[in-house]
């Protein structure tokens, strides 16, 4: 049994591995990794650990003879236990910036020893951890209606660890997503800025490393996080990703920047879904309050207020989508990337802290397009993978029409037919 469940993982593995290869782009590809390859992410060795960890949790069994409400308590421990180690770490990181260092020493010492000792607990307790969210998890999408005889396809598996960075790469004189690198986690600052300097330069191409929360290998990878909102919602996210896979969708993830929105933006709405319901089941204490009702009409209106209104973040990203593609479809690229740093400069200027705007920031956030204002700007893409969501009556019959489409074109004329 464990021979035959090794072989169906690895192959399983290797499909989902190969599966997102993107002939369209593979030049572009192959000519950023001229700069990259020798500090990319190793995704076998990460897999064959990562598969040793689910392994080991399988033969525990632990969902089958814990009880339920004992299960959820344990993974309330274990982001407790992850919020406070990120607490120390932010603390540790000060003190050594101390300007009087042998005033501080004692407190250096301490807080990394008691760091040493919560790091083991968090090695001991992430499998048990990860073991039950996967369980409840599963459970939701077989309430959902997408695992057949009730076990999702691939099986949900997930590995929370540190994640590599992702060179995101885009020519400049449109905003699509050409290269999508992996990067060696322990990379610095300085050498995240010499890479993507030398690959602008040296390719006339935009450039931005940026950290990701999730990676839909297999295990999915997902950030070590203290909200449990998040994680439930990004694991599900994820395994969106794996299920698509196994669906034309899926499997061209990447051919083109219409085809990756659309994957991306599926996997957004329904990696919400998903989440939703498993705080709702399993952790209600977090399930956030509903919005507050709309003030009553008066018959008079109420006076302006004197303040200005607050700052609206995704409001001011989507008109600046808007301008910069109307400038690139006019051919001032020059002009684009200038107003982008004033934008940026603006953004900074509000509390928002951005090191670089430019088309690599918005070929990568705005292929996340689950809410109407962003990044995205007025890309249509997301906009019509929204309406069909609007349409559908469940996220069974979303996800079922969503898989087997290949092209933008695909959808437009899905919708289309629907009454």
């Amino acid at each position: 049994m464990l021979g035959r469940a090794i072989h169906l993982t690895v192959a399983a593995v290797l499909l989902l591995l190969g599966a997102r290869a993107n002939p369209n782009l593979e030049e572009v590809g192959q000519q950023v990794r001229a700069y990259t390859r020798q500090v990319e992410f190793d995704y076998v060795e990460w897999t064959v650990d990562a598969i040793w960890v689910k392994l080991r949790q399988a033969a525990l069994g632990l969902p089958n003879y814990v009880e339920p409400v004992a299960q959820s308590d344990l993974v309330r421990d274990y982001v407790r236990l992850v919020a406070e180690i990120q607490y120390n770490e932010s603390q540790h990181a000060i003190l050594h910036a101390h300007p009087d260092q042998a005033a501080v020493a004692s407190q250096i010492a301490e807080l990394g020893q008691a760091l040493e000792q919560q790091y083991a607990r968090r090695a001991n307790l992430a499998p048990l951890a990860e073991s039950v969210l996967q369980a409840q998890i599963a459970q939701v999408v077989a309430e959902f209606d997408l695992a057949g005889g009730g076990q999702p396809l691939p099986p949900l598996l997930y590995h929370s660890t540190p994640l590599p960075w992702a060179l995101i790469v885009s020519p400049r004189g449109a905003i699509q997503q050409d290269a999508n690198i992996s990067l060696q986690t322990e990379l610095t600052l300085d050498e995240h800025i010499a890479i993507e300097e030398a690959v602008s330069a040296g390719l006339d191409l935009s450039t931005l490393v940026v950290p990701v929360g999730g990676i839909g290998s297999y295990p999915t990878m997902v950030a070590q996080t203290s909200n449990l909102n998040w994680l439930a919602e990004v694991v599900a996210h994820e395994w969106i990703h794996n299920y698509l896979t196994w669906h034309p969708l899926g499997f061209l993830y990447g051919d083109t920047p219409e085809l990756t929105t659309m994957n991306e933006t599926t996997a957004s709405i329904a990696g919400k879904e998903i989440g939703a319901r498993v705080i709702e089941l399993y952790y209600p204490e977090l399930v956030p309050p509903p919005p507050a009702p709309p003030p009553p009409a008066t018959e008079e209106a109420p006076p302006p207020p004197n303040d200005p209104p607050p700052f609206d973040f995704r409001a001011e990203m989507h008109e600046t989508r808007i301008t910069v593609d109307a400038l690139l479809a006019e051919g001032q690229i020059e002009q684009a990337e200038d107003y982008m740093e004033e934008r940026r400069l603006f953004l900074w200027e509000n509390g928002y802290t951005i090191r670089k705007l430019n088309q690599a920031y918005f070929a990568f956030y705005g292929s996340y397009a689950d809410v109407p204002v962003g990044p995205a700007g007025e890309d249509p893409v997301g906009e019509a993978v929204r309406a069909l969501w609007a349409q559908s009556a469940s996220l069974k019959e979303f996800l079922d029409y969503m898989d087997a489409l290949t092209s933008f074109a695909d959808l437009q004329a899905l919708l289309a037919s629907l009454p």
